[in-house]
Parts: C-alpha cells; sequence; structure tokens
C-alpha cells in the first residue's frame, strides 16, 4: 500500500491565547484586574485581615466591574488561587452608526468591526457618541475594551484633522 492510499487529515488548532492569567490572590495590587463570578473587574481596594484560626490571611477585595459598573465585593484567602482577566483597549474610527446602534468601525491598518453596539453604561456615553457622529465633518474615535470574550466601547475623542 502506498501512501496515496490513506486519507490523512491534519486539523489545525489555534494556539488561542487564554482568556485569564491564574494567580494568588495575595499578588492582586489595587488599580488591578481580577474576575469575580466569571466578571472581569477592577479593583478599587483591598484590605488583608489577620491570619486566623484556620491559618490564612484573608483578602477583602471591592470591585468594580469594567462594562456595566456594578460594585462586586468579594473575600479569598491571599495563599489561595484567582484568575486575572487579560484586558485590552484599542483605538477604532466610526465610519457609520447604524439605526439597531451597532456601529462600523476601522482602525489604522484597515480592519473592519461591525459587531460592536453603542455602550450601555455609563448610561450618558452613548448619548454623547452619537451628538458628536451626527455633528459631522468630524472624526470620531472610539476606545473599545476587550475583557473575558466581551467588548465594549469604554470612551471617545474627536480628532480635528
Amino acid at each position: 500500500m502506498s501512501d496515496d492510499d490513506h486519507d490523512y487529515t491534519i486539523e489545525n488548532a489555534d494556539a488561542g491565547a487564554s482568556l485569564e492569567i491564574p494567580t494568588e490572590a495575595g499578588t492582586i495590587k489595587k488599580g488591578g484586574y481580577m474576575n469575580i463570578k466569571g466578571r472581569p473587574c477592577k479593583v478599587l481596594s483591598i484590605s488583608v485581615s489577620k491570619t486566623g484560626k484556620h491559618g490564612h490571611a484573608k483578602c477583602n477585595f471591592e470591585t468594580v466591574d469594567i462594562f456595566n459598573g456594578k460594585k462586586i465585593m468579594d473575600m479569598v484567602p491571599s495563599s489561595h488561587g484567582t484568575t486575572v482577566p487579560i484586558v485590552n483597549k484599542s483605538e477604532w474610527e466610526i465610519a457609520d452608526i447604524q439605526e439597531d446602534d451597532f456601529l462600523s468601525l476601522f482602525d489604522e491598518g484597515g480592519g473592519q468591526k461591525d459587531d460592536v453596539k453603542l455602550p450601555t453604561y455609563p448610561a450618558d456615553l452613548a448619548k454623547s457618541i452619537k451628538e458628536a457622529w451626527n455633528e459631522g465633518e468630524r472624526t470620531v474615535m472610539v476606545t473599545v475594551q476587550e475583557a473575558m470574550g466581551m467588548e465594549e466601547i469604554v470612551d471617545f475623542k474627536i480628532v480635528n484633522d
């Protein structure tokens, strides 16, 4: 039998970057990020309790969800594992705003994105973006934040050419 008689299939697997990084709770810093209940959060403050009867100091985290602004509290023993989301921000130029509030966006390299909707948080951000866009004759840039497979517009600016 020759090699031609066999049907070999080589499947490609994407190396795919992880959405989060495992870490010890005690290494997380104020201003950093952590996942709480599967949501990416920014750490507002940390207080550490003394070692207790069961031998672990506990970290009390006060955080805010980076996509909806809700405050979330969590307590984790400092030596126990938790995860930190990988958060990326990128700048995009608005090409169009559809009636269903989806945006057509372009980056500097000519890449296109049509699956981002106007933000729901904070409440006035979407209105401000629409007003800036409707004034015309100006370039409106938005900042898209991505973490844990979610993405949302978190800021915008007007660029006068």
